[in-house]
């Protein structure tokens, strides 16, 4: 179903093309080729480029594989041209990513494009280049990834990442603005004019909102707990708190958020950009939390700006605090390659992360054009190579032809073949 997938909207021939400046004259096997098989295999659940054995033993599903020091050859190759090779990789998932929203757009056409940023740490177990000490005591990367959000009713698409060494700044704006240009490169043109960039208070620096005023997008960044907006709160009158609400639009138990704009001392430190508010959120912490310095009278108290105009706040405030499916893509993108980064050089590495978020790419594409109608649509890695991906079968010749051959009796057997028959309507 995956290579299908990649058939159907041209991912192999994009991949192909961009990656032909690596094909010597002599060579058996193409880049494209070798690239999405490895795609597929850690797709499939594989965290090293051995795991391609995999489908080099299928050669009846997966055609001819590349041979381990073919590919370690190539992915040296992709990282001795760094710049050049990461180019490559971006355009063939842009022109992917266009041709699989022409088919069905995974987005609704009358809202914003929300677009979440946010970092991660990944252990390293060995000395690998570029690995350095993180701020949880740990030892490892941080890549800083970009991500676009289907909503409720999908998943969502991995549209940039950048590798960084594990002491990485959390407020660096260079390397917000850099994965956030790289994942607006992956959007058609003519909708990136209504993305709304959503973030931690690591995003809430001075340097990137201004860049985001600049390029006027919307954004709901978190931001620290200043002296000016402790200030704020000491004054906001009890009755400016309103209920918040749950996504589902009920009210929600113990929460309340209000606006601090009006409150906040004027001309105290640099300038803001036009246009921005700041909304605070309290709630009761749960039991056994513990509450920090700038928490009072037992409320849990967060704090994020916007530049959306108008609304109700606690909608705003839904809207920015749905965020957190970033974290269900990070968990994502760790069941799909990221949980370790398998090779030595700083490089070669960035080139397996760009690796997984084609592998996830691939995943989310295959449910959003195969899956759509059934529970599959919204599942996790773990469980589609579980219950769809992994199935036992049997490769017949009958007149001619080979016939892949599915359980019946297995419980989601329907699903896969109903996904095929899908993505067969979509070359027809």
């Amino acid at each position: 179903m995956l290579t299908e997938t990649a058939s159907v909207i041209g991912l192999d021939r994009a991949l192909s093309e961009a990656l032909r400046p690596w094909r010597s004259a002599r060579a058996t096997h193409d880049p494209g080729k070798i690239v999405l098989d490895l795609a597929v295999a850690i797709a499939l659940g594989g965290d090293c480029l051995s795991d391609l054995a995999v489908l080099r033993s299928q050669p009846d599903l997966f055609g001819h594989v590349a041979s381990d020091p073919t590919v370690s050859r190539l992915i040296a190759a992709l990282a001795a041209d760094g710049e050049a090779s990461l180019a490559a990789f971006a355009s063939a998932r842009a022109w992917a990513r266009g041709r699989c929203w022409e088919l069905a757009s995974p987005v609704r056409q009358d809202g914003p494009l929300v677009i979440d940023i946010d970092a991660t740490l990944v252990e390293a177990h060995s000395e690998k280049e570029g690995a350095a000490p993180t701020f949880k005591r740990g030892f490892g990367f941080s890549p800083i990834l970009a991500f676009l959000d289907h909503g409720k009713d999908g998943t969502g698409e991995c549209m940039a990442g950048l590798l960084r060494p594990g002491k990485a700044n959390a407020n660096n704006a260079a390397d917000h603005i850099t994965v956030l240009t790289s994942a607006l490169a992956q959007l058609p043109a003519a909708d990136r004019a209504r993305v709304l960039v959503r973030g931690d208070s690591g995003a809430g620096t001075h340097e990137f909102l201004e860049h985001l005023h600049e390029l006027n997008l919307q954004y709901s960044v978190g931001i620290g707990g200043w002296p000016t907006i402790l200030d704020a709160l000491a004054v906001l009158p009890r009755q400016a708190w309103k209920a918040a609400r749950d996504p589902d639009g009920r009210p929600r138990d113990g929460a309340q958020v209000a606006e601090l704009t009006t409150h906040i001392p004027a001309g105290t430190g640099k300038p803001w950009p036009a246009g921005m508010r700041v909304l605070a959120r309290r709630e009761r912490p749960h039991p056994g939390a513990q509450l920090r310095i700038t928490d009072t009278d037992g409320w849990r108290i967060t704090v994020f700006a916007t530049n959306v105009k108008g609304g109700r706040l606690a909608d705003l405030e839904v809207q920015h605090r749905l965020r957190a499916r970033a974290e269900d893509r990070i968990r994502c993108l760790k069941d799909t390659g990221l949980r370790n980064l398998p090779l030595h050089d700083f490089a070669a590495n960035q080139i397996w992360l760009e690796l997984v978020q084609l592998a996830a790419d691939l995943l989310t594409w295959t449910q959003h054009l195969a899956l759509t109608g059934s529970s599959a649509r919204t599942w996790e890695p773990k469980r589609l190579r579980l219950r769809l991906l992994n199935i036992a079968g049997r490769v017949v010749t009958s007149a001619r032809r080979d016939w892949l051959r599915l359980p019946r009796a297995w419980p989601w057997t329907p699903i896969v073949l109903a996904g095929h028959d899908r993505l067969h309507t979509l070359t027809t």
